[in-house]
């Protein structure tokens, strides 16, 4: 691919982003300078600009670009944050969330996408996120408390999760009543302990959080 067509497909990328209603600047210099590409398996990295999902292998997907990136715009970040993130994947959204804040903490239940993510990062020069082979979902792996937490995957309920956030921490997740169309989901836990909950639009092509580890397949 010549550095014209390339620089091409990143011009469109970013247009589609913003045609999909991101409007944090932060984000959007984060998204330019993270191209999908460098976090996708090789097979895919000549279609990952597109706004699609791909297989990841382990049974796993990764969600369109868009809606990782309203998810991460739900977060609201600041460098002063510190983050859960639950179901690191191929590393994608974990190095987009380093440049915008201070800590990460990502969790992935599958062994050889938790050191295929880990390698990508330390490639691509991130200091600030450490990916763990553990399951999200386990008591023994969540400490905390954090500022914000993340889920790349659908969830029933976001209650036990929400105990690990700060006050004024923030959740996002995708939900799904049955036969219902998946939402991104945003929680926000007040200076009481309350939780309030917001609709921040559709999302699409998640699969159901499942617990345990697996080494891979």
């Amino acid at each position: 691919m010549s550095d014209n067509v390339d620089a091409q497909e990143r011009a469109q990328f970013m247009l589609r982003m913003r045609a999909r209603g991101i409007q944090d600047l932060s984000l959007l210099r984060a998204l330019e300078r993270a191209p999908r590409s460098l976090f996708m398996p090789q097979r895919y990295q000549d279609i990952a600009a597109r706004d699609i999902a791909l297989p990841i292998g382990c049974g796993q997907t990764a969600p369109p670009p868009s809606i990782v990136a309203s998810m991460i715009e739900a977060l609201n970040l600041s460098r002063a944050h510190s983050i859960f993130e639950i179901g690191a994947g191929t590393g994608y959204a974990t190095a987009l969330l380093s440049q915008l804040a201070g800590q990460v903490l990502s969790v992935e239940r599958c062994q050889t996408l938790a050191l295929e993510a880990s390698t990508r990062l330390e490639a691509f020069g991130v200091d600030n996120a450490q990916v763990a082979w553990a399951d999200g979902l386990s008591p023994s792996a969540q400490v905390g408390p954090f500022d914000r937490i993340i889920v790349h995957g659908l969830i029933d309920s976001p209650d036990s999760l929400a105990q690990l956030l700060t006050p004024d921490g923030v959740l996002v997740a995708v939900m799904a009543e049955e036969g219902h169309e998946q939402r991104i989901v945003r929680l926000t836990r007040d200076g009481e302990g309350q939780i309030v909950t917001g609709d921040r639009g559709p999302a699409r092509s998640f699969m159901r959080l499942a617990e345990g580890l697996t080494r891979g397949l």
